[in-house]
């Protein structure tokens, strides 16, 4: 954790994301051969990361992308953003597939939160 923090560090800013291959490769001193498989670890430090708040953003493009350390609350934005609508998505194929409306979803799930904080359990960690 401590070595993948200390290379972000250079990579501050969207503008200066670094690419997956790049930061495995730099973090563990050697090349990937199986982009999804041997990159799962790295990607998981990094979930660990953002939920203990490390601000790591990433950037997609045709051209590349990668990861990075945001530096302004716009680029915090655009990551949440992204994030968000990546979500609903999500949970809309749930609700259709489910036969309801997105709302009846998205109120059954805060009815199971609400339920779960009062029964002593948080909820998910993800």
């Amino acid at each position: 954790m401590s070595r993948l923090l200390a290379i972000l560090t250079r990579h501050i800013g969207i503008e200066k994301a670094i690419g997956m291959g790049e930061l495995y490769t730099r973090v563990y001193g050697k090349p990937w051969l199986h982009r999804i498989n041997d990159t799962r670890d790295l990607r998981h430090v990094i979930t660990e990361l953002r939920n203990k708040g490390v601000l790591i953003g990433e950037t997609r493009s045709q051209t590349g992308g990668g990861y990075y350390l945001a530096r302004s609350a716009h680029e915090l934005k655009m990551f949440f953003d992204r994030r968000k609508h990546e979500a609903v998505k999500k949970l809309a194929m749930i609700a259709r597939m489910q036969n309801i409306g997105l709302a009846e979803l998205l109120g059954q799930m805060q009815l199971n939160l609400k339920e779960g904080i009062e029964h002593g359990n948080p909820g998910p960690e993800e």
